[in-house]
């Protein structure tokens, strides 16, 4: 039985890393879309076919449940997708929940107003097609007021980590922090708003600074993960564990393995 976790390439590998080590008896289906990564840069049209198709196929090998890994994928997609309807028995969600949870240190299920919280200025690192959708903002809209969120797009960042060259990942983010502090010069929190950046936190934070208490999403997704897993054993699936790729399989799997540093696998479609 498996878990799906689609992105749109390699970056969520991060959640699913984290994911496994929280839930080791739990296996997952990874399924990246890297022929056609990355989503950071397409419109949002184009975005929402390309994981409605992925997301399908997944349902079709089994998942029952399919988290979308990729920061772009959820901001164009997932709510068209919820609010269309999806099979019965069948879930998608995103991962910009478990960040306004911590963010706003109140449940997801939570249905009160709008309330004050303690962090008032937030900087947002993000892929320029999630920085235009501003679903992150209106997401955060439904749960806190007064909050002051400045949105940086991070380009050219996804492909640099991809391509294995941390040198030009680290002056990216380097140039992204300084552009992001230009306009909002003492921000208390920093939201790393693509699975990619977590391997690039190190950099962010230094960058940063000590007192800007930064979020990413690895371990916060597998927690509550864990605690919907826990509430709905329906969700597990039928399916067999995996990784699947749109990509080259040997060129795919030989990145994977460099990304996560431990040997990963993938197969065809």
């Amino acid at each position: 039985m498996a878990v799906g976790i689609f992105d749109s390439g390699l970056g969520g590998l991060t959640v699913l890393d984290a994911a496994q080590r929280r839930l080791p008896d739990v296996d997952f289906l990874y399924y990246g879309d890297n022929d056609r990564a990355p989503y950071g840069v397409r419109d949002a049209e184009d975005v929402f076919q390309l994981t409605n198709t992925a997301v399908h196929n997944m349902w079709d090998m089994g998942c029952n449940l399919v988290i979308l890994a990729c920061n772009t994928a959820s901001a164009a997609a997932l709510r068209r997708m919820q609010e269309a309807g999806v099979p019965e028995g069948k879930r998608v969600l995103g991962v910009f929940v478990p960040l306004i949870e911590a963010l706003t240190e109140r449940h997801w299920g939570d249905n009160s107003p709008p309330r004050e919280v303690e962090v008032k200025n937030v900087a947002l690192f993000a892929t320029p097609a999630t920085v235009a959708s501003r679903a992150f903002q209106r997401e955060l809209a439904f749960r806190a007021i007064g909050v002051d969120v400045e949105a940086q797009a991070c380009g050219g960042l996804v492909d640099a980590i991809e391509d294995g060259d941390m040198i030009l990942a680290e002056a990216l983010v380097k140039s992204h922090v300084d552009a992001l502090l230009r306009k909002l010069p003492s921000p208390q929190a920093a939201i790393l708003g693509c699975t990619h950046y977590p391997l690039m936190q190190d950099i962010f934070q230094a960058a940063l600074g000590p007192d800007v208490k930064v979020f990413s999403q690895g371990n916060l997704v597998a927690d509550s993960l864990a605690d919907y897993l826990q509430r709905r054993t329906d969700m597990h699936g039928s399916g067999a564990g995996g990784y699947y790729t749109t990509g080259t399989p040997e060129r795919v799997s030989r990145h994977a393995t460099q990304f996560l540093r431990r040997e990963v696998n993938f197969q065809a479609v």
